[in-house]
């Protein structure tokens, strides 16, 4: 296997995530909770571990604190291991004041730090994808092909071809041609690369793995590149040696509500494709010391549960129930992420944290430190439905209760 101590991994965690709003209302993209007890961050850089890639850099700019936070508790090596894990914030400086203008301007504003690592690789990373991937083989695969950029594909849908940039390779495996999410239906039929009438494309993973010198070179030669996708990567085809490794293993690009609320909800049934369960490569965050979950005369069925939860008497069916939730008797909840909270409550308050006594939450996202008093009804609207009423949201149908809401007795929310 390549030498992985020669590569720096750089995970971008900076983006606003106006599409999972209000999720990322007080946070940003990459620390959004995900199955319950993890965050989206946690996933590259357990990949990076599992992968013994262990010098790594979290670039980080919009609503960051909670994401700061998390990897500091979280990602600490001990003193054996020559590695690190380093968030490096977005700052005006003398050479510039303006905040990162997208992927690869991101890393330029960086570069002082990146080329400081003495790598001779940089792997870019993104924060908010779910997928398990053993990185040593694609170095392999890029220090073989002595290629300059290596870019993770996996096969594409003729139904999805407009949500990735597509690739063309040649049989070589190098890639001739690549465009970014393209719509129009003769173009996505010269991107066509595999011999699959179901999956005839290669889509990019938005996974790089950069010769550091190529990085530099193509970064200060191009300061109005901003973007990798855009910008980077269609340019450096034809200049240089741009090669594509393929990925056919589980991927999932959590962008939106609605992919947000179906992966998690994904998770709840047994032999989910997305295996937390893997001894030999396991996801690592933050270490709790909660106690088990009480649950008493209840029902649970297709239930993603975690620790330090209270359940009296109550019906969960196709849910996620997160850190320390506290569920009131007579409670239905089905299709839902409850999200749990930070702490438990140590004093009295008039809505206790939690979901109360004889409420029905259906078809919702339950962000944390949310209380709900007792009879509390919250129903699924229409698919495409988009309003924004403060204490809830609707995205495409899903409600979404924002972080820290408090919702009175009998609140109705759902269709008339």
């Amino acid at each position: 296997m390549p030498a992985l101590k020669n590569v720096l991994a750089v995970i971008l965690g900076g983006g606003r995530g106006s599409r999972l709003y209000p999720l990322t209302k007080m946070r940003s993209k990459p620390a959004v909770p995900i199955a319950g007890k993890y965050r989206l961050i946690d996933i590259p850089l357990s990949n990076c571990i599992n992968s013994g890639i262990y010098r790594i850099h979290v670039l980080t700019q919009f609503n960051s604190v909670s994401l700061h936070r998390h990897i500091t508790n979280s990602f600490q090596f001990d003193a054996f291991h020559t590695g690190w894990v380093q968030v490096l914030a977005a700052e005006q400086t003398l050479a510039s004041e303006a905040w990162y203008q997208g992927t690869a301007d991101a890393v330029r504003k960086q570069l002082f730090e990146i080329q400081s690592a003495g790598s001779e690789h940089v792997l870019i990373l993104a924060g908010d994808h779910l997928y398990q991937m053993d990185y040593g083989p694609m170095v392999e695969y890029h220090e073989a092909k002595g290629a300059d950029i290596t870019i993770a594909a996996q096969p594409v849908g003729v139904h999805e071809a407009d949500r990735f940039g597509l690739l063309h390779r040649g049989p070589d495996g190098r890639i001739t041609t690549f465009v970014e999410k393209p719509r129009d239906p003769e173009v996505q039929a010269r991107m066509v690369s595999r011999d699959d009438p179901e999956r005839p494309y290669l889509g990019s993973m938005g996974i790089y793995l950069f010769k550091t010198q190529v990085l530099v070179d193509l970064l200060t030669r191009h300061p109005d590149f901003d973007d990798f996708g855009h910008h980077m990567i269609p340019h450096s085809i034809s200049q240089q040696a741009v090669y594509g490794f393929d990925f056919d293993g589980y991927w999932q690009d959590i962008g939106t509500i609605r992919s947000f609320y179906d992966t998690n909800l994904e998770l709840t049934v047994p032999n989910a494709r997305f295996n937390f369960y893997d001894a030999h490569h396991p996801i690592y965050t933050h270490s709790r010391f909660l106690p088990g979950s009480i649950v008493e005369d209840s029902r649970l069925t297709d239930t993603l549960l975690t620790e330090g939860c209270v359940i009296h008497k109550a019906e969960i069916n196709h849910a996620i129930i997160g850190l320390r939730s506290q569920i009131g008797p007579g409670t239905l909840i089905k299709d839902s992420i409850v999200m749990g909270a930070d702490y438990y409550q140590r004093k009295h308050s008039a809505v206790p944290l939690g979901i109360g006594a004889n409420c029905h939450i259906e078809g919702a996202i339950l962000d944390k430190n949310v209380s709900l008093s007792h009879d509390v009804v919250i129903k699924p609207f229409p698919r495409g439905t988009e309003m924004d009423q403060g204490d809830w949201v609707v995205q495409d149908g899903i409600v979404v209760i924002p972080k820290g809401t408090t919702l009175p007795a009998g609140t109705r929310i759902g269709p008339d």
